[in-house]
C-alpha cells in the first residue's frame, strides 16, 4: 500500500512512501501556491520572531507622537486601537494622559543630558531669543543656544519655549533670559545674542549686559553681545522698496489672478504651456501675498518662466487684456533680477547648519552697492525702490558691525585684505574707521590672550603640563605675573602671523570651522577667538519664515495646550531630532485636542 499525505495549504495529495521518500512534499511546498501567498499575507513565518517589549513599544510611541506632532488623544483614536488590537489583542495603549506624563518625564531626562553637553562646550554659546504668541494672545518665549560641538560642528538648541506673561518690556525680558540662563549654567559662557528689532530689546539687551557684567561674566564687558537679526533687516529694507513696486508688476498679479480664477482659464493656459513647449514643468504660476516679500519675487519669477505662455493666452483668449508688453517685461526682468539677490542672501543669512557670520560683511557690502546703483539707474522706478531702500539701510546698517566684521577676517579666504578693500570703497583710503577696527581686532584678541592665562577659565587656558606643588606654584608667581603682563605683546605674532599669510582663493569651496580645527595647533589662542566669533548667528529665524512681516503664532493645537506642556513638546522634538523633521509651528485645524486650563 503506498502511503500517501494531504497538504493542509491547498489539499493537494502527495506520495510519501518509503520508496520515493519525502522529496515531493519538500518541493510541493516550496512551490505551493497558497502556501507563498499565505507567507505575503504573515510575514511573520518566515522571520525570526523576537520578544515584544512593551516598555520599548511606549518609548517608541511616545516619541512618534513628538516627532510627527501627534496629539495626545492618538492614542484613543479608535481606528488606532484597531488597528494595534489586530495586531495583538492582549496589547494595551496607553490613555492621553498617561501619554502627557511620559512626554514631560522624556522632557526632563532630556534635558539633563543636554545640559551635560552645554557644560562640556569648550567654546562659548550665542543665543537667539524670539516672541511668540498663542491664538489666545498668551506669549512665549523661545531661547535657543548656539555652539561649536568637540568634533567642530556647528550646532543648534531650542533651550526653552516657555511662557511669558505680560509685560514684554526690557526689565521683564531681562529678568525672564537671566534667569532661565542662570538655570541652565551657562551664563558663565556666553559671548553674544541675537535679536530683532523689536522696540523693547535694546533696552532689553542693555539690562542684561547690566546683570551678567556686574558679576563680570561677559567678555569685554558685553561689546559685541548684542547682534542684530540681520534676515529682520533685510525684510525690512526691501519691503520698503516694494512699497515703490512699479504697475507692471501689479499686471503681472492681476494676469495671475485671471489665470488662477477659473478651471477654464487654467486649462486654456496649460494648452499655451504646451503649445510653447514648456509641458512638463512643475513649477506653475506663483502669486503673492501681502505679508511675504519673496512670495513677490517668486511670482515675477515664474511669469518670467511662463513668458512665452502668458504671450500665447494673449492672442487666443480676447477676454485676457492684462499681458505685459515689451517694455513691461523688460522692468518686470529687471526687479526680478533686483530681489533675486536679496532673496539669495536672506536665505544664506538664515542658514543654521553653517557659520552665517563670516558672510555678512561682503553680502552686506554687496546689497548696499546693489542698492546705490538702483538709486542711479535711468528707470525711475528703480529709482524710487533703491531710495526706499538706502533709507531703511542707513538706518540700521549706515555703520559695519565689528563683530561680523572680525568674523569675515576669521575666514582665510578674506582676512583682513577684504576689509580694506571695501573700507576703501565705502569710506575712503586712510578713513578712520578702518583704525577703529583694526583696534577693535587688537583688543579683541587681547582679551583672548589674557584669557587664555586665567587659571579659573579652563576653555581658554593653556596646558602648562603636569600640575607642580603648592609651594613651588607659590615661589613662581612673580613669574607668572610677569609673563602675563608681556604675553600680550609677545603673543600678538600669532594674529599677525594669520594675517600675514597668503589667503585662500575666495571662490574656494571652504568648512571655515574644519580650517580652524586643522590649524588649532598653529594658532592656539586665535583658533578660540575664530570659533566664538564664528558661531554667532545673524539671523534669528528659519529661511521660511525670513520673508514674513507676520508675528509668529502658535498652531491651533498649541494654543490649546498648558505653557508647560507646549514647552515640553516643542524642545524634546528639537532635542531628540532637530532637523530631521520640519519644525512647523503653522496654523493647523485641530479643534478639540487641548487641554484644560481651569
Amino acid at each position: 500500500m503506498i502511503e500517501r499525505a494531504k497538504c493542509k495549504k491547498c489539499g493537494a495529495i502527495l506520495k510519501c512512501d518509503s520508496a520515493t521518500g519525502t522529496g515531493s512534499m519538500l518541493r510541493h511546498h516550496n512551490s505551493c501556491s497558497t502556501s507563498s501567498a499565505s507567507n505575503v499575507v504573515s510575514p511573520q513565518s518566515a522571520i525570526r520572531s523576537t520578544k515584544f517589549q512593551y516598555e520599548k513599544f511606549c518609548e517608541l510611541l511616545i516619541e512618534a507622537i513628538i516627532r510627527h506632532d501627534l496629539p495626545f488623544s492618538f492614542v484613543e483614536y479608535e481606528g488606532i486601537r484597531d488597528v494595534f488590537s489586530y495586531i495583538s489583542p492582549a496589547l494595551k495603549l496607553p490613555c492621553r494622559n498617561t501619554v502627557k506624563a511620559h512626554v514631560l518625564k522624556l522632557f526632563k531626562s532630556e534635558k539633563v543630558k543636554l545640559q551635560t553637553l552645554l557644560s562640556s562646550v569648550q567654546g562659548r554659546l550665542c543665543l537667539t531669543a524670539d516672541l511668540w504668541t498663542s491664538l489666545a494672545t498668551d506669549g512665549y518665549l523661545t531661547i535657543t543656544a548656539h555652539f561649536v560641538d568637540s568634533e567642530w560642528r556647528l550646532r543648534k538648541k531650542i533651550i526653552n519655549f516657555c511662557h511669558m506673561p505680560p509685560p514684554h518690556n526690557g526689565v521683564a525680558l531681562a529678568d525672564k533670559v537671566n534667569t532661565l540662563i542662570g538655570e541652565w549654567g551657562i551664563e558663565k559662557n556666553l559671548f553674544s545674542i541675537t535679536l530683532d528689532n523689536a522696540t523693547a530689546n535694546d533696552s532689553f539687551v542693555e539690562k542684561l549686559k547690566t546683570k551678567l557684567n556686574f558679576r563680570g561674566l561677559l567678555l569685554m564687558n558685553g561689546r559685541f553681545f548684542h547682534v542684530r537679526c540681520c534676515a529682520h533687516i533685510l525684510n525690512l529694507i526691501v519691503q520698503d522698496g516694494l512699497k515703490a513696486i512699479d504697475p507692471s508688476v501689479i499686471k503681472v498679479r492681476d494676469c495671475i489672478k485671471y489665470i488662477k480664477g477659473s478651471s477654464a482659464r487654467k486649462e486654456r493656459f496649460l494648452e499655451c504651456v504646451a503649445q510653447v513647449g514648456l509641458r512638463g514643468s512643475r513649477r506653475g504660476l506663483r502669486q503673492d501675498v501681502p505679508t511675504r516679500w519673496n512670495s513677490t519675487y517668486l511670482m515675477l519669477d515664474s511669469a518670467l518662466y511662463y513668458r512665452r505662455a502668458l504671450m500665447n493666452l494673449g492672442l487666443s483668449d480676447n477676454d485676457f487684456k492684462l499681458c505685459p508688453v515689451a517694455d513691461e517685461w523688460a522692468k518686470i526682468e529687471k526687479i526680478t533680477k533686483f530681489l533675486g539677490y536679496f532673496y539669495e542672501v536672506t536665505c544664506l543669512f538664515s542658514g543654521t547648519k553653517y557659520p552665517t557670520s563670516n558672510l555678512f560683511f561682503p553680502k552686506v557690502f554687496i546689497v548696499q552697492h546693489s542698492i546705490q546703483e538702483a538709486m542711479r539707474d535711468h528707470d525711475s522706478f528703480m529709482r524710487r525702490m533703491g531710495m526706499e531702500m538706502n533709507l531703511k539701510f542707513e538706518k540700521y546698517w549706515s555703520d559695519y558691525s565689528l563683530i561680523l566684521g572680525i568674523a569675515v577676517v576669521m575666514d582665510p579666504r578674506f582676512k583682513m585684505q577684504f576689509v580694506e578693500w571695501a573700507y576703501d570703497k565705502l569710506y575712503g583710503p586712510n578713513s578712520s574707521q578702518l583704525e577703529v577696527f583694526n583696534d577693535t581686532l587688537s583688543s579683541l584678541f587681547d582679551a583672548y590672550v589674557e584669557k587664555s592665562f586665567d587659571p579659573n577659565d579652563s576653555n581658554y587656558s593653556i596646558d602648562e603640563g603636569s600640575s607642580q606643588a603648592q609651594g613651588d606654584h607659590s615661589l613662581l608667581e612673580a613669574f607668572d605675573n610677569a609673563y602675563k603682563i608681556g604675553s600680550s605683546s609677545s603673543l600678538k605674532t600669532e594674529l599677525s602671523k594669520y594675517l600675514d599669510e597668503v589667503r585662500l582663493e575666495r571662490k574656494q569651496e571652504l568648512d571655515v570651522l574644519s580650517w580652524w580645527k586643522m590649524e588649532q595647533i598653529r594658532y592656539p589662542i586665535l583658533f578660540h577667538l575664530a570659533r566664538d566669533v564664528l558661531t554667532i548667528p545673524i539671523s534669528t529665524v528659519a529661511s521660511e519664515s525670513a520673508f514674513s512681516i507676520g508675528g509668529r503664532v502658535l498652531d491651533q493645537y498649541r494654543s490649546s495646550l498648558l505653557p508647560d506642556t507646549v514647552q515640553a513638546l516643542l524642545c524634546t522634538r528639537d532635542w531628540i531630532f532637530g532637523n530631521k523633521d520640519v519644525f512647523d509651528l503653522t496654523l493647523q485645524d485641530r479643534s478639540g485636542e487641548g487641554e484644560s486650563r481651569n
